[in-house]
Parts: C-alpha cells; structure tokens; sequence
C-alpha cells in the first residue's frame, strides 16, 4: 500500500485516485499521522501532497520528521517537496516569480521518475515558493524556465521531489511518473481492484454497524444507489431507505426513480412528500450558500423525524464522494481551501442525531461507477449523470417559486432528450440548463417580448476536480434552442457555456 500526507491540496486525493488506478490499495493520512500508526500501516512507499500554505510559516502543516528514517521512499510534490528539502537541511524562499499554469520540463540528469522520457515536455506548475538549496546527497534532476529547483532526487535514500504536479492530466507523463514511483521505486505490486475494495468496504460496513439499522436518503443518482447497494449487503433489510420529494427534481424524476429503484434494488424505500416546506424555506432566498445550507438542514430535519420512528435506526447513510469533501473541507481537518459547501458535507447541523456512515467518501465517480457495476447494479442507473443533491435551487440563479422550476424542468428536459438522441449522453460529464436572473428583449411573432434566458451547460470530465466545455455540434446546439424557445413560455433567449473548471466551476452556484 502507499500512503499520502495530506498537506491541505485540493488535488491530494487525486494522488490516491492515480495510485489505485495502478491496482496499487491507496488511503489518505493527515499531516500529525504518527510515526508509530505509519509503522503499523506498513506502507511501500509515501507521498507528501501539495498545500497551500508556505513551509516557513508558523503554523504550516508538518509531519514528524523521522519519517525520513523508517527507510520507506518518499516523493514530495509541490509544498510536500518543500516539505522534505526544508526539514532535511535545505532552503525554501518566496519565488522571485511565481508559475502557475504550463511550463516546460527539461530533464537535467536520469532519474527513475523520468525513465524512458525525453526533455522538454509540459508540466503543470502551481507555487508562489522554491527551493533555493539542497539537503546534503541531493541532486537536481530537472528545471523549467522560471523554476531552476523543479526536481530533485536523493537516490541512497530513495528520496524524490516534484516541484510541478504530475497527478493532474495536464502534466504530460505525469501518471508515468507516479507508476515509476510505485513500482521501479517502492517495488508495489498490483494487487488492488474495485472487488477488493467493494469486500472490504461490506466488511468495514458490518463491523461499524453491527446489528443497529440505518436509514439513507435515496437521489436515484448513482452515489446514492451505490453506496445504499453496498450498505444493503452489509446489513440487509436493518437498512431503511428514504426517497425526499423536495420539489426541485428534474421533469418526470419522481415516477421514474419510484419505478427503477424499488423494482431494481430490493431496498426497503420510503417516499416522502415535502414539496412545501423546501419551497417555503427557501422563499426569498437568492444566496447560493444559504440554499445549500438550508437544504442541507431540512434534509437532515426530515430524515431526523423518520429516524424517530424506527427503532434502532443510529446511522445516517450518504453517497458522499471526495470531490464533494474536498470543495468543501479537507477531508481530515487541514487547510484546504473551501470552493462551496455540499448539501451532504457543509450543510449537516452540530447536534445532529445519527452517525454518518460515508462509504463512497475516498472514491471519484468513475470509480463509483465500476463498483456499481461490480455490485451488479443496472446500468441506466450506473451511468446516470450527476445530479446535485440540492436539485433545481442551484440551477435557478436568483429566488426559486414554483413557476421558475417549471420553466427550468421543461428547458432542461428538452436538452437531456436531444442529448440522448445525438448519443452523447455518456460521452458528457454533465449536460443541464440553467435560468439566469436577468430577462432580455426578444421579437416573438412580430411582437416584442422580455422574457426569461436558458444558459445551456456541458462539460467532459474524468473526474470533476477539473472539466472543459464540450464542443457539441453546431446544429445541435441550433436544434436545442430552438426547440426551449418554441415549447417552453417565457423564454426567449438560449445562450451557451463555454467556460472550462477551473476558473469556473461545473454547477453555476
């Protein structure tokens, strides 16, 4: 196994997410993780992450140094680099120019990391620091334009530093640089898939549940159905499955998902009607942070007051992924930065009554995807594309009544419909329509008209930490506003999305 020292990055999951592709069993660890608990862990190898604070800072994360004697090789990227060069005897300083984006890589002397590659290829850069001097028996084995320190290596000691950051996609032969690391390094084998990690999740599960019940709200999305399936073959019928009409579902989403799921699953499900109070509570309220909040804390009242009436029920369950964790706290308590809250993460009260019990929390949705299939899960259901949990209220851009949802539900209908037909529905991350705030002048049979506008959002993922826009046809596109402002009222306008995450984010709130 490999560990990573969660440092605060928001990319270092993605780390894991790269090692476990490699069938290689990753977990992430915080920053004050003993010495002793990484003995017992037993790892191969382990890799300090990126974070956004500078290692000459008082209170920037620290690991206990004497990692670096267990023996164990260790690759430090970004701020875990500075990490190690600062602790062993080197020097980190504020950049005389900071590199954020692409830069090129030349490779200055053969490393292990860079085995088989030539000089010169893109690397992805992200530091306001850099190393100005080694420790003693370091050498440096690589440099961009900007950065003379890019990477360094003490090979006795099977020491590796990484000034860029080869887990992202935008590091051309980055993921070969982690699978050198992994197995001409640590000399891991692969021995990891997604059957080991449904098997030890069921007994994980069985373990902290024991013989109490749980109760878990169903979406009908693919994390939710997931992690109930897996919850189900821990527990069996002691798991209670809730499905919450809020009113912000999707056209027909309600009868479809009653149909798939208790036909499908052989779940204990129970649906819930509370249309009313989600659209009274958030009557007026136009701030995106407080309709997650106060969605999140009506979803938890609900599932609070059926709690109340199973007895025995002691765990909330939830579909919870990392991306959803990272964007909103780090995962263990560090600095990471806070991008938006979660309906399930940010938005649980202090006081709540049941234990979270978060499966699917350290897996990424093309992950998820393959267990589901492993659990034998239907396929429509499989490949579901994302739905946030607070529905429609974050796809209306200002205050939600019931006339907006309609004109969004059947805008957005018509564009899911037309995307399937293209047959592009699996080929998307995420396709959805979005009523902005503002109305514009149209010309509607020889009339003039103020009506409501659709931006049409797509976008092409591996893993939704980044997204680009999807290029759809032309004519699609064509055909698809053509069709919202010829059959949905009160629109007259339909405008395209072009904006990649980052700077934007998928959703639009």
């Amino acid at each position: 196994m490999i560990i990573v020292i969660d440092f605060g990055s928001q990319f270092n999951q993605l780390i894991a997410r790269r090692v476990r592709e490699n069938n290689v069993y990753c977990q992430v660890e915080p920053s004050d993780i003993s010495v002793a608990r990484i003995k017992e862990l037993n790892p191969q190898g382990i890799i300090l992450s990126g974070g956004p604070s500078s290692i000459y800072e008082q209170d920037s994360p620290k690991i206990d140094k004497s990692i670096f004697d267990l023996e164990i090789p260790i690759l430090g990227i970004c701020y875990g680099m500075h990490f190690m060069v600062h602790t062993l005897g080197g020097k980190i300083k504020k950049a005389t120019k900071r590199e954020y984006g692409f830069a090129s890589l030349d490779i200055k002397e053969p490393a292990p990391l860079f085995k088989d590659m030539e000089t010169g290829f893109q690397c992805w850069m992200s530091h306001g620091d850099s190393a100005i001097k080694l420790p003693k028996n370091f050498v440096i084995t690589a440099s961009t334009q900007n950065t003379a320190i890019a990477a360094i290596a003490n090979h006795e000691k099977n020491f590796y530093g990484l000034q860029f950051h080869p887990e992202v996609e935008h590091s051309k032969n980055g993921t070969l640089m982690i699978r050198h690391f992994l197995f001409d390094v640590c000399k891991c084998r692969e021995n990891w898939n997604m059957k080991s990690f449904c098997d030890g999740a069921i007994s994980q599960i069985k373990e902290a549940v024991g013989d109490k019940k749980v109760i878990m709200g169903l979406s009908g999305g693919v994390d939710s159905s997931v992690a109930a399936t897996l919850i189900h073959k821990a527990i069996g019928k002691n798991l209670f499955c809730i499905f919450v009409d809020n009113g912000l579902l999707r056209k027909g989403e309600k009868e479809g998902l009653e149909k798939n799921l208790t036909a499908g699953l052989d779940l204990n499900i129970k649906f819930v009607n509370a249309k009313e109070k989600f659209l009274t509570a958030l009557e007026g309220v136009t701030d995106p942070e407080k309709k997650r909040k106060i969605i999140g804390n009506l979803f938890i009242d609900v599932f609070d007051a059926q709690a109340n009436k199973i007895d025995g029920a002691e765990f909330l369950g939830q579909g919870t992924l990392y991306p959803d964790i990272i964007e909103s706290k780090s995962a263990f308590g560090g600095p990471t930065s806070i991008i938006k809250s979660h309906h399930n993460v940010g938005g649980l009260p202090e006081k709540m009554k049941l234990k979270l019990i978060e499966p699917l929390q350290l897996l990424f949705k093309d992950e998820v995807r393959k267990l589901g299939s492993e659990l034998g899960i239907n396929e429509d259901l499989v490949w579901r594309q994302p739905f946030p949990g607070p529905g429609l209220a974050i796809r209306i851009m200002g205050e939600i009544t019931a006339s907006r949802l309609e004109i969004l539900r059947e805008a957005d209908a018509i564009l899911l419909e037309e995307i399937k037909e293209a047959g592009l529905y699996r080929k998307l991350w995420q396709s959805f329509a979005v009523l902005l705030p503002i109305k514009s002048v149209g010309v509607m049979g020889d009339k003039r008209t103020f009506a409501n506008c659709i931006a049409i959002r797509a976008v092409t993922s591996n893993d939704a930490m980044t997204a680009d826009w999807a290029k759809l046809p032309h004519d699609l596109l064509g055909k698809i506003s053509n069709r919202i402002i010829n059959e949905v009222e009160n629109i007259n306008r339909v405008v395209f999305d072009i904006t990649s995450k980052p700077p934007g984010t998928i959703e639009w709130e």
